[in-house]
């Protein structure tokens, strides 16, 4: 079987992941033989519908809740479907089920069907569902974190950041909600889609092949450039840090070729500037994933029980 050259990116990114989180598993596998899962897991809960599709997450409510919520975006150059869960879980999910956290692992409409700004607005929506059902999981509306590595950072960030009120006179109940969440954490995101242009957009086209409705020929065309850079300004995240952007952590390798530490850089200065609670660790020698990623799993943790605990 052949694959296209995004497939196959696609099938080495999945398999660096689960070489990554794997690399930690015979310490955890030893412990979790022992004792039964600490969690119930129900699976392809409905958040919403792009096309007649259905978007779905699946929902991890740990036995001793501590009534926050952790919304994981489950995303690798905005492909989102069960197989990258399954290299996810439970290793990049359980640091927050120890804690008490409910995770919420959340699956978007991918590329290369859909592009950025409609992947963004699938994280949007995810986020209004949880809050909207906040009771029936047993988390405070008020209390949810984001958290994600690569596009799943940035689909974070845009939620910390760019988070939207709710319609009051939405039809949908879940259109009422905001999007905004009270804490991000994160790994590697890309922030500025503008300075970004050339090197993995261009290596990533599908996700960022904007076309528009042309009225006078019915057709789907191609966008101007002038018009790309306004979308691409619209879905970078550092447009949108201002005051009153959530506290946020980003961890970045300085080694990382497909995200430059640069991006993490410019955002934290950015939100640092607006007087946003935030954080930059820069893992010296790393690149974009690899076998550090899950071991540091807990360090984003420990930023929600600061930021949605309150603990020290």
């Amino acid at each position: 079987m052949n694959l296209s050259p995004a497939t196959a990116r696609h099938a080495v990114l999945a398999a660096v992941t689960l070489l990554a989180l794997a690399d930690t598993a015979p310490a955890q596998s030893a412990t979790a033989t022992k004792q039964a899962p600490t969690y119930t897991r129900t699976e392809d809960v409905v958040y919403g519908r792009r096309d007649g599709l259905a978007l779905t997450m699946d929902v991890f409510a740990p036995t001793k809740s501590n009534g926050a919520g952790v919304v994981v975006f489950v995303s690798a150059e905005y492909r989102s479907d069960r197989h990258l869960l399954a290299l996810l879980h439970p290793l990049a999910t359980t640091p927050f089920l120890d804690r008490g956290y409910t995770v919420f692992a959340v699956m978007h409409g991918s590329q290369p069907k859909y592009t950025v700004p409609e992947v963004v607005e699938d994280a949007h929506r995810a986020v209004r569902f949880v809050r909207h059902h906040a009771k029936k999981y047993g988390v405070d509306p008020e209390k949810l974190g984001a958290t994600g590595g690569s596009a799943g950072g940035h689909l974070s960030l845009m939620v910390g950041c760019a988070g939207r009120p709710g319609d009051p006179n939405a039809l949908d109940p879940v259109e009422r909600q905001s999007s905004k969440v009270a804490a991000v954490a994160c790994f590697f995101p890309p922030t500025d889609f503008l300075a970004l242009e050339g090197s993995c957009t261009k290596e990533q086209a599908a996700p960022f092949d904007f076309r528009e409705l042309d009225a006078a020929t019915g057709k789907f065309v191609a966008v101007t450039p002038e018009r790309r850079r306004e979308i691409g300004r619209e879905v970078s995240a550092l447009t949108h840090a201002a005051r009153g952007a959530a506290p946020t952590l980003i961890i970045h390798g300085d080694k990382d070729k497909l995200v430059p530490l640069t991006q993490s850089e410019a955002m934290v200065a950015r939100l640092k500037d607006c007087g946003v609670t935030c954080e930059l660790v820069v893992r010296a020698g790393r690149a974009h994933f690899g076998p550090w990623v899950a071991g540091d799993v807990p360090t984003l943790a420990g930023w929600f029980d600061a930021h949605l605990l309150g603990k020290p």
